[in-house]
């Protein structure tokens, strides 16, 4: 587009809002992680399960999702979103029971995949191209505001106001969002034409089908991928729920210090996340060398972390990596300017579904794997935390090799649309390392 409509900034703020609550719902468990284990008396194997359910129903909910805003719009998702997730936190806040609560974070994670990518979808709509990074970063900044209240401020309230009322008002901000999103959000997207029959519904899945294989099968879009896997994974795993225990059990600090360490590294990724947009924006060539960079410092990081100091390693080596870690979140973004790069306005939402599954199936298996060596070695001792978080070196180090990779395929491929003197999205200068054309 090269005109932006006057309700553009607003109703972008508005849609943001239910993103910001997203990340408040879905880092909320990372303050509460001890807390779950003693209220639902479980193993830090089945705590990791609460990720997995979560995570893994928002991995799988991506490509329906990016699907569904292409054919409902940004609005009617919003809405739904806002309303399952406010559900499933007043469920999770109430039941005394695990089953029970790992049905409230599986629906959470449902309400929560419905959002981001209405944002994104919302954005690519109603503002210039070249403003739509810095759009994103935004988004990803509002985002990271509500991981800052899932920090200290939920570990405050939590311990002063106890587990039922802590997860209850956050249920009521999503209920009060949804409300406002129906009413005021702006959104012209045409009601969907009813199907009528089996043969008509084969067709349209047949449709999907093809959306996906078609958004897939660019390269561009297979990068995006890797760049999302590999970027916010670390950061993500620890945020939503690994984080406070180190930093309890391994670092010394208290509830309350813990959570201050991990707001400490969501202001920053906040202040970052516009930087870095604009950056991108003006300079998109240093999309992937930052975010191989970043894999690099990170992997780095904790691989010190844990050969170097022992049980019990320096506090202030600890909050300089959980701080400059989450730095991973707003590089991940790069991911949806490649997909909206590489992809046609109708298969958009598609294409961004699927870059954003990368980051949330390592952060799913991240997690998982924590809590599956912390069983292993005996349960959440400093000793077994200092060797765990290799799980989270390992899968981020398989998510840059990924990167690295195709980054050479897109480069491959954009030198030899030049060659041929068709327009690509981004131009490439020839390296002695790139793949021969």
């Amino acid at each position: 587009m090269t005109a932006e409509p006057r309700s553009a900034l607003p109703g972008w703020l508005l849609a943001s809002s239910v993103y910001f609550l997203a990340l408040l719902h879905r880092t909320s468990l990372g303050v509460a992680g001890l807390l779950a284990q003693q209220r639902f008396g479980i193993t830090p194997a089945q705590l990791s399960v609460f990720i997995f359910v979560q995570l893994g129903v928002y991995a799988a909910m991506q490509v329906p999702t990016g699907i569904m805003v292409d054919r409902y719009g940004p609005r009617r998702l919003l809405v739904t979103a806002s309303l399952i997730m406010g559900s499933a936190q007043l469920i999770f806040a109430t039941v005394p029971s695990y089953p029970a609560a790992l049905v409230a974070r599986a629906l959470l994670g449902a309400g929560d995949a419905l959002t981001f990518i209405s944002v994104v979808r919302f954005a690519a709509t109603h503002f210039d191209p070249r403003r739509f990074p810095l759009i994103v970063a935004g988004t990803g900044m509002l985002g990271t505001l509500g991981n800052i209240v899932a920090t200290l401020p939920l570990a405050l309230l939590l311990h002063s106001a106890g587990w039922t009322y802590g997860f209850g008002s956050a249920a009521v901000l999503s209920l009060v969002a949804a409300a406002a999103v129906f009413a005021l959000l702006p959104d012209s997207t045409p009601p969907p034409r009813a199907v009528h029959g089996f043969a008509e519904l084969r067709i349209g899945v047949r449709a999907v089908g093809t959306r996906v294989r078609s958004a897939w099968s660019l390269p561009g879009t297979r990068l995006g991928f890797w760049v999302h896997f590999a970027s916010m994974s670390t950061a993500t795993a620890f945020g939503v729920l690994w984080g406070s225990p180190y930093l309890i059990r391994s670092a010394g600090f208290s509830p309350s210090g813990a959570g201050a360490v991990l707001m400490c590294g969501v202001i920053l990724a906040a202040v970052v996340s516009p930087v870095f947009g604009w950056l991108i924006g003006v300079r998109p060539i240093a999309r992937v060398p930052i975010c191989l960079a970043m894999c690099g410092l990170t992997i780095t990081g904790f691989v010190v972390l844990a050969t170097a100091f022992g049980d019990h390693p320096p506090r202030a080596y600890v909050v300089t990596l959980f701080v400059v870690m989450t730095v991973g979140g707003p590089v991940s973004m790069a991911a949806f300017a490649l997909a909206r790069d590489y992809n046609n306005a109708r298969t958009l939402g598609t294409a961004s579904g699927v870059v954003n599954v990368g980051g949330f199936v390592a952060t799913v298996i991240i997690a998982l794997g924590i809590g599956w060596v912390l069983d292993a070695m005996g349960g959440t001792t400093p000793h077994n935390l200092r060797w765990a978080v290799l799980v989270a070196v390992a899968v981020q180090l398989l998510g840059a090799i990924r990167l690295a990779v195709w980054w050479r395929r897109v480069r491959h491929f954009a030198l030899t649309e030049q060659r041929h003197g068709r327009d690509v999205p981004v131009t490439v200068i020839r390296h002695r390392w790139d793949l021969p054309v």
